[in-house]
């Protein structure tokens, strides 16, 4: 397996910390944020589930635009093709 050199941003890992702390942040949203965050300092790559997940986000127009940063964050952290 490839080792992944991406990781989250500063920018993205401070939204994601605030997001996870947010009582108000829907269940898509800490799952994307926890996601992301899991990835600010480590190899970790996302997930075929969890691409498909943020892949959705993009795609619809219900979401706003902070969990779509989220969503493109996690999808950009993905090292294999699919």
């Amino acid at each position: 397996m490839s080792k992944n050199k991406k990781a989250s941003s500063n920018k993205i890992s401070s939204q994601a910390a605030k997001t996870l702390s947010d009582a108000n942040a829907s269940a898509i949203q800490k799952k994307l944020a926890g996601s992301a965050l899991s990835q600010s300092d480590s190899q970790k790559q996302t997930g075929s589930q969890m691409e498909e997940t943020a892949a959705k986000v993009l795609k619809s127009p219900k979401y706003s635009a902070d969990t779509k940063r989220l969503a493109g964050s996690v999808l950009s952290q993905a090292n294999k093709p699919r």
